[in-house]
């Protein structure tokens, strides 16, 4: 009994309860662990320390355990008396009888608090920088190991940034390391909020700073233009000055991209790749970014070079609005397609194919979208001032950023009312692209324009992902055949039925259909022959200047 007696004056908190998991006894290190005293818990149970950290499946694996095998032992967080969480290593016994009953239970545990952080210490130590508490090399590589191996899974992009300040070693040699640590701490906070909160931010080591962008665009032109807009900002950040001990100081960074999917290369690899497209930079005048693919680099430079020109085409109004010809069966004029165009000062006529997704990119549509309304509607006004062209109505092409506009509809009927044109004259061709996000809205604004006249067309209809519900419900008056099927339905059967199926739609829909990319006599003709209405196409003209 007196051996006992010591015994359960252990360092370790101990429990013992009757069969029912009252308590009828704790030890004096209970009572300093948790800060109960022991009349405080006299017939209550070990519930009383529950931190409700553990849902009830936690509980509920550990009884059949004890009851089976007589035992259980592992971490619980519990509670304290003051409400303070602590973790605990905890050993459950079932105490028997000498007829196997379960007559008491023995709960014995320790706080390993001091455990917990020397442990969170020695990781801390091993994996992140302690100036910065950013991830340190050793991190970042398991981190490129499994974003490798994600990304040949999934094939999408991911990208290897490495950040080095310029002229960092003046600032020590002049101010001294302590404004130097300062500075890295500063910097360190920057990045972080220049990047995605998935991103990876590193600090390998002196004034270098490595980030891991994983989840990029599977495309590769546009995974590079996601990590160029992170390293723009990330160069725009760095070049704020900085306030230091009182003193404001300004610094530029210089920047290596490297782009990768798969491939059979090690994280050491990889932020070499990256180191050397940062020394680009530097060698190229500091404070830049570079990639180190050097045709990515050239895509991106063009890119931007093609933004930057957008850009000022719209201040300078370099764009013109072409016609093309639209006719019915009898091959008379009913009107035209606006169609943009940008002959620049320097490079001769640039393709819609290549700066519409550009000016979509960056919402330099909706100014480029708003000219091109306002010029649609002045040709109108000239068209209604002669009687020979009152019948023509003009269509332009509408993008999903303009239409989400919640100003679009006000626009365009500021727009009409200002040139005083029939409405009914005016298209808008929208796409099915723009169908697919928020249609409830698309419609509202779609009817709203539609009492006072105008008159929409789906344009490239077959080439998305077609739904007839909306169809149905939408306020359309036009079908347009994409060209990619007219081209070939006299020659593939495929074509040809997906065709002949669009135009029986729209009369099912009493809408009228418009062939596009029409070319040859004998498409016309088959075209009659199926209920076609209306036709477009370099056999009636190539889109060209009004006059």
């Amino acid at each position: 009994m007196r051996i006992a007696a010591v015994a359960f004056e252990t360092q370790k908190a101990v429990v013992i309860t009757d069969k029912f998991e009252q308590i009828i006894r704790v030890n004096y290190a209970f009572s300093e662990i948790t800060g109960f005293s022991n009349d405080e818990v006299m017939g209550q149970t070990p519930g009383i320390l529950r931190s409700r950290k553990h849902n009830q499946n936690f509980y509920a694996k550990i009884w059949p355990k004890i009851l089976a095998d007589g035992s259980w032992q592992g971490e619980i967080c519990n509670r304290r008396k003051n409400g303070e969480l602590y973790p605990t290593f905890q050993v459950i016994n079932a105490i028997k009888n000498d007829q196997n009953e379960i007559t008491h239970f023995l709960f014995a545990f320790n706080d390993i608090s001091e455990q917990k952080r020397n442990e969170r210490n020695i990781y801390e130590m091993a994996f992140y920088d302690p100036l910065t508490g950013l991830a340190n090399r050793r991190l970042l590589e398991n981190h490129i190991t499994k974003a490798l191996a994600a990304a040949e899974r999934h094939h999408h992009y991911c990208a290897l940034m490495f950040i080095d300040l310029d002229h960092f070693k003046n600032l020590n040699d002049s101010l001294g390391h302590n404004f130097g640590d300062e500075l890295l701490k500063r910097v360190a906070a920057r990045l972080e909020r220049c990047v995605r909160k998935e991103d990876i931010v590193a600090r390998p080591g002196g004034d270098e700073f490595i980030i891991l962008m994983e989840n990029l665009s599977t495309d590769e032109s546009e995974a590079a233009n996601q990590a160029l807009a992170i390293a723009n900002k990330i160069i725009e950040q760095c070049n704020r000055a900085y306030t230091l001990s009182g003193n404001r100081y300004t610094i530029t960074a210089s920047l290596g991209i490297h782009l990768f999917s798969s491939g059979d290369h090690t994280s050491i690899e990889l932020m070499k790749r990256s180191d050397l497209a940062m020394y680009q930079a530097k060698e190229q005048g500091r404070n830049s970014v570079r990639f180190f693919d050097p045709d990515m680099e050239k895509k991106v430079e063009n890119r931007s070079q093609l933004e930057h020109d957008l850009r000022q085409a719209i201040d300078n109004r370099e764009f013109l609005l072409f016609y093309q010809k639209k006719v019915n069966a009898q091959e008379e004029l009913q009107g035209y397609e606006a169609l943009i165009r940008w002959p620049h000062p320097e490079k001769n006529m640039i393709s819609p194919a290549d700066f519409i997704p550009v000016a979509e990119e960056t919402g330099l549509i909706i100014p480029i979208g708003d000219w091109v309304l306002e010029q649609a509607c002045q040709t109108l006004q000239q068209f209604q001032q002669n009687k020979d062209t009152q019948h023509l109505n003009l269509s332009v092409n509408v993008s999903v950023k303009q239409f989400r506009q919640a100003d679009f509809v006000p626009k365009i009927i500021a727009k009409i009312n200002h040139y005083n044109i029939d409405s009914s004259k005016l298209e808008l061709e929208i796409t099915e692209s723009m169908l697919m996000d928020n249609l409830e809205d698309t419609v509202t604004k779609m009817k709203e324009l539609k009492t006072i006249g105008l008159a929409f067309s789906l344009d490239d209809f077959g080439t998305g992902y077609s739904s007839l519900s909306y169809l149905k419900n939408l306020p359309l008056s036009t079908l347009k055949v994409d060209k990619s099927f007219v081209r070939d339905m006299l020659i593939d059967k495929e074509d040809a039925a997906i065709v002949e199926t669009i135009i029986a739609l729209a009369k099912t829909l009493k809408l009228q259909v418009i062939a596009e990319g029409v070319e040859q006599i004998e498409q016309v003709d088959t075209l009659k022959k199926l209920g076609c209405d209306l036709f477009q196409g370099f056999l009636y003209s190539k889109p060209q200047p009004l006059e």
